[in-house]
């Protein structure tokens, strides 16, 4: 039996924890040593930056050894160390990768700056969408419009991102979509439910909405507060839980306090396993101001929660309104006060919508649809022989 072509390929992400992106790319690597993911001669090495030999980002190092993934950790002094770069050509040389891929703005600027690291290889660009949390940020997401219009492919998470790509000069043609993936997570036992619920000082008779993500700005955290206040009488009394850290955390507590909210809002703070959250919740919301393709919103509908989120980015092409949850217009209060009563208020309408969105995000966002839609821009953008050093 013949052994199929081997296809390499070298992935550079930051993360200091499992995030979305790297969830999805640890999954690919994990899917690679199956007998089925074997016999696509596909090879990965992962390289990170760290400024302390992977001790600082720990949880990600341990979790690329366990996908099976070749890791090379990058030694930096600090965030843009030039140094890097004699690094990322030495593991280029060892690895010789038919396609480099890159996740992150940095590394998209590095691979920018290395042209000789890009000639006849295919250069694939994974574009996750920007955070907004202060002036610095935003001037490192715009180092995306000076290096993104080079890259062989952009793959970016949702459809709603493809105009802003227009701006940072990347032609229609170089673009793809792909969405992210989510894999049913083990249940939650009842006891470890109820055991939560009284954790966080939950009563019985006391509805839990649940809000999950980083609080910064263009998660909307404040626009759900104010629709908390607006919250109209419904048939039980509810509590909000927000899990996360973020630099808004202060201000939405002072905020919440402002509101009259402070015994109803609870920061729960960051969760490495969130599964016991969404399994006490009894409505997840997404006020959003700016979103991708949400992994928490793809968790939410995977467990089956009924679900109230704002119409922003990819939120849009994940749900459908009126059929597997509410969709409100981007910073609408009263609108999302609404949706949430909606929910609360009529348990057979959210059963049903939480149902529908089961069957979707299984149906779509399935870790297999996101492996088959990726081969195949491999497969198209190696038959092209589009690589170069643009």
């Amino acid at each position: 039996m013949n052994e199929p072509p081997t296809l390499r390929i070298l992935a550079m992400m930051e993360a200091n924890s499992v995030t979305g992106p790297a969830k999805n790319l640890l999954g690919f690597c994990r899917w690679l040593r199956t007998a089925e993911g074997a016999q696509t001669g596909i090879k990965v090495g992962i390289a990170t930056f760290s400024r302390n030999a992977g001790t600082d980002n720990r949880a990600f190092t341990d979790a690329i050894r366990d996908a099976g993934a070749d890791l090379h950790i990058i030694r930096e002094r600090f965030r843009y160390d030039p140094g890097v770069m004699t690094q990322i050509r030495e593991i280029a040389e060892e690895l010789a990768p038919d396609i480099i891929q890159t996740h992150n703005n940095k590394s998209h600027l590095l691979v920018k700056l290395l042209p000789d690291l890009r000639r006849k290889r295919l250069w694939f660009a994974f574009h996750h969408g920007d955070t907004y949390t202060d002036f610095k940020q935003r001037l490192i997401n715009n180092a995306d419009r000076v290096s993104l219009r080079s890259a062989d492919r952009v793959v970016t998470v949702c459809k709603a991102f493809e105009p802003r790509l227009a701006t940072f000069g990347v032609e229609t043609n170089r673009v793809r979509i792909l969405h992210n993936s989510i894999v049913p997570e083990a249940p939650v036992s009842p006891a470890e439910r109820a055991q939560l619920r009284g954790r966080l000082g939950i009563g019985a008779d006391e509805a839990m909405v649940l809000s999950i993500g980083r609080l910064s700005k263009e998660k909307g955290h404040a626009v759900l507060l104010r629709a908390l206040q607006l919250l109209p009488s419904v048939t039980r009394k509810w509590k909000l839980v927000l899990v996360g850290i973020g630099p808004e955390h202060d201000r939405l507590k002072r905020l919440a306090s402002s509101l009259g909210l402070s015994e109803r809002v609870l920061f729960a703070g960051l969760h490495a396993d969130v599964r016991p959250f969404y399994a006490s919740a009894d409505v997840f919301t997404l006020p959003s101001l700016s979103e991708g393709s949400s992994n928490v919103l793809l968790e939410a509908m995977a467990a089956k929660l009924p679900i109230a989120a704002t119409k922003a980015g990819g939120n849009t092409e994940i749900m459908v309104h009126d059929e597997t949850g509410l969709l409100v217009p981007v910073g609408d209060s009263p609108g999302l006060a609404s949706a949430i009563a909606q929910l609360l208020g009529d348990p057979d309408l959210a059963s049903r919508f939480a149902e529908a969105a089961f069957a979707r995000v299984t149906r779509e966002f399935s870790a297999e649809h996101y492996r088959r839609r990726l081969l195949g821009f491999y497969a198209e953008a190696l038959n092209t022989g589009s690589a170069g050093a643009g």
